[in-house]
């Protein structure tokens, strides 16, 4: 069998289609006698066999995007995780994870399981993960994924590509949408509402605050109806700062969230809301 003579424009041809490296390219042309599809399987399998030797690296960068359908039905929040700052910040990163998003969108997609093993041109999301990596050298991937299905959904993205907020409401409502979206990214709610919360984040905070009132002095020797009443004051006001619809308006402290959506429409309201940050 004849050694296939690798050109200049083969190298280039397999980088462009793959966005590994020259060298790379090279050798998988070489490796593979100039065979241009079996080049692309061996650079993915290169490329798994990074991801699995840098499993152990923390992927704390990334780009959060959060995006809806064209008729706000249908909203996704997901973050494409990396290991630098300067890799989350280039331009050809931001528009790998965009095309993600958009592939998502197109299929409908409702997880993370579905999302790497959807096709853009042909090619699985999870195998273009793999291409990126042998690229860049760095651990990536899809590492959060959120979705929201209501009468009308709005996205929101915070501070550049680190928080994306989706807001499902009972009607449209673009402008008090992207306030509540606001209002999440930056007071981060546990709940929708008191009776949101789940039941062990209730218990967690009652254990807390009990225990800070039993080491106060004060309350040495106070019976045990008294510190409950007190842990229930304490709660409350947990749940004032903690879930939404209670908290104070960032855009007017004069009034809480549900204040400012009767004033909008006494009929509007939050279905559910997803938080996606880094980290």
């Amino acid at each position: 069998m004849s050694t296939a003579t690798i050109t200049a424009a083969d190298i280039n041809k397999l980088r462009q289609a793959t966005g590994a490296g020259m060298m790379d390219c090279r050798k998988a042309l070489t490796e593979t006698n100039g065979d241009f599809e079996a080049a692309i399987d061996w650079l993915r399998k290169k490329g798994a066999k990074v991801a699995a030797l840098r499993g152990d690296r923390e992927a704390k960068e990334g780009v959060v995007l959060a995006q809806t359908t064209a008729d706000n039905k249908t909203g996704i929040a997901f973050c494409v995780s990396c290991e630098t700052d300067f890799v989350s910040k280039n331009a050809d990163f931001i528009a790998f994870a965009q095309s993600i998003g958009n592939a998502a969108i197109q299929h409908n997609v409702t997880n993370i399981e579905e999302l790497n093993n959807t096709a853009i041109n042909g090619a699985k999301i999870a195998d273009l993960i793999n291409d990126k990596l042998a690229s860049i050298g760095e651990k990536i991937g899809i590492t959060k994924f959120e979705r929201i299905d209501a009468e009308y959904v709005a996205s929101y993205i915070h501070g550049a590509n680190r928080i994306g907020v989706l807001v499902g409401l009972n009607k449209e409502a673009a402008d008090a949408g992207k306030d509540i979206a606001m209002q999440i990214a930056a007071m981060n709610p546990v709940a929708l509402d008191a009776d949101s919360v789940p039941a062990s984040t209730i218990e967690r905070e009652r254990a807390i605050v009990t225990e800070q009132i039993q080491a106060d002095s004060k309350m040495a020797g106070k019976p045990a109806e008294m510190v409950a009443k007190i842990a229930d004051g304490k709660l409350k006001a947990f749940f004032k700062e903690q879930t939404l619809l209670a908290q104070l308006f960032v855009k007017d402290g004069s009034k809480s969230v549900e204040d400012y959506l009767k004033s909008v429409d006494p009929s509007l309201k939050v279905k559910a809301f997803k938080r996606v940050a880094l980290g």
